[in-house]
């Protein structure tokens, strides 16, 4: 046994989007890509602030060490949850990233001014979405420091 080599630790991934289709590839996604990592999945804003706020029923729900936020979802979308994370000072210090199709100069611009940590388009193509959400994983759990964990091996060995 080495006492120098880190343990492998999943990471812990909140996926807010309404789109059960999308909920499906970004699971395939992850699996292609052979990242290690737990998704957690709600379908709208309000379901991701009980999420996050550990209410019933997510009173056991991790904090993630990332969450991947659509824009436009039923009931509280992406902008008013951004905006309820960034306000509350038990959430503010979370990576949030924008995972969306839409890509208006104006709703990027509004997103990083209500401080989101990245904006990122979804692409259309499968092949290319695996990729996007590869690169993306890579950079936020291999690059990144990240306040709710210690550095830790993003990818299978």
């Amino acid at each position: 046994m080495v006492d120098n080599v880190p343990s492998v630790v999943a990471a812990e991934i909140l996926l807010v989007d309404d789109d059960e289709n999308y909920a499906f590839l970004t699971q395939q996604a992850f699996r292609l890509a052979k990242l290690i990592a737990n998704l957690h999945h709600v379908k709208d804003g309000k379901e991701c602030l009980k999420f996050l706020r550990r209410q019933p029923p997510y009173s056991d729900a991790p904090v993630p060490d990332i969450v991947l936020l659509d824009l436009d979802m039923p009931v509280m979308d992406g902008r008013e949850v951004l905006a309820e994370i960034v306000s509350d000072d038990a959430l503010k210090h979370l990576a949030v990233v924008v995972l969306t199709s839409r890509d208006e100069h104006a709703e990027i611009l509004r997103m990083y001014q209500l401080r989101c940590s990245s904006y990122v388009r979804k692409p259309v193509e499968f092949d290319k979405y695996v990729d996007v959400i590869k690169k993306l994983a890579d950079y936020w759990l291999s690059v990144v420091m990240l306040p709710t964990r210690a550095p830790f091996i993003s990818h299978k060995i």
